[in-house]
């Protein structure tokens, strides 16, 4: 059995599919554990939610930004953008069941010692607070009450955690910590303009995997999210930056798709990994 981390996919099905080759995947004995942004950007957005689906329990996936995107433009709540390639999901014959999965998906997991976000945890969180308060995020999307939280989930406000917050402003807090962190404040204020480098840190910002006293430095972390900063995962066994390993390599940019392969530990300590890439063309299309 083995157990594999897969960065954003983004509608790339092609090379979703040569990964899976690459690494002599078999759902009755390995998992999958995808990073989130299953969809949109790339041309077979409907592809991959099928091709994850009939995985079963083989595959688990995490809710990205563009994942989150597609559920308000099915719920009627927001416009697509321009770029975006959901229009196979939404015209689909089973629309609903397909968003119904979509909006099923985890915020947060933790596997053989791996805390496994989208985009990132705030300094602040403990790694089980960060599980606890992905669950409020997964109990709002599972409800009744599903179409009524998409509509307030978006806005850069509050700009940071507290514990008192409630309602929509917490809800709010989480999702964007968990599917859009790139730069915060060492007070864990987060920052969503800037999307270039960890190099390229706004004044008064730092990336969030390296705010000193980041509360979950002792927990493995692994994200997707941030291509420029998984741009250049080698192959091989590289050393953890900050005790994170970034798998978003740029597929749907031209790049790569990145998995890593952990090794076989036994309890929940966690264990090496080993990445296998595959080369990607330009993905980026429209509808």
């Amino acid at each position: 059995m083995a157990l594999y981390f897969i960065g954003d996919l983004q509608g790339c099905h092609e090379p979703l599919q040569q990964l899976l080759q690459r690494i002599d995947f078999s759902p009755s004995r390995d998992t999958l554990y995808l990073l989130g942004d299953l969809v949109n950007r790339g041309p077979d957005s409907l592809k991959v939610l099928r091709t994850v689906m009939q995985l079963g329990d083989a595959a688990q996936s995490l809710l990205g930004n563009h994942d989150l995107h597609l559920l308000t433009v099915g719920y009627g709540l927001r416009q697509q953008h321009k770029g975006d390639t959901l229009n196979a999901i939404l015209q689909a014959p089973d629309r609903e069941a397909l968003l119904d999965w979509v909006r099923h998906r985890h915020m947060a997991l933790h596997v053989q010692g791996w805390l496994m976000v989208h985009a990132g945890v705030l300094p602040q969180w403990t790694r089980a607070q960060t599980l606890a308060l992905a669950a409020e995020v997964e109990q709002a999307l599972r409800s009744a009450q599903a179409a009524e939280f998409l509509s307030t989930m978006y806005g850069n406000t509050p700009t940071g955690w507290n514990d008192s917050l409630t309602g929509h402003d917490r809800l709010r807090v989480i999702v964007n910590a968990l599917t859009r962190l790139r730069f915060c404040t060492p007070e864990g204020e987060m920052e969503f303009k800037a999307k270039g480098s960890a190099d390229t840190t706004p004044l008064g910002y730092m990336p969030w995997f390296k705010v000193p006293g980041r509360l979950t430095a002792d927990t493995p972390i692994a994200f997707g999210h941030w291509s420029t900063v998984g741009l250049d995962a080698p192959e091989g066994k590289p050393v953890l930056r900050n005790n994170t390993l970034a798998l978003d390599t740029g597929c749907v940019w031209g790049n790569c798709l990145t998995a890593a392969k952990l090794s076989e530990v036994k309890g929940d300590a966690p264990g090496t990994f080993e990445l296998f890439s595959v080369d990607c063309e330009a993905m980026q299309t429209h509808d």
